[in-house]
């Protein structure tokens, strides 16, 4: 056997903890770009509305 379940189990903290980590830094840039992109779609809308 390669690996012993303890290291199996290492592995998936390893996995989970990466995981988490891409997660925050998801949240963090669409709380950073949200209102950025909201305002693009917001002037797209209204010049789409003036046509």
């Amino acid at each position: 056997m390669l690996f012993s379940p303890k290291e199996k189990g290492q592995g998936l903290v390893e996995y989970a903890l990466i995981l988490v980590l891409v997660a925050i830094v998801v949240i963090a840039a669409l709380m950073i770009l949200g209102p950025l992109i909201g305002n693009v779609f917001s002037k797209v809308n209204s010049s789409l509305s003036r046509v």
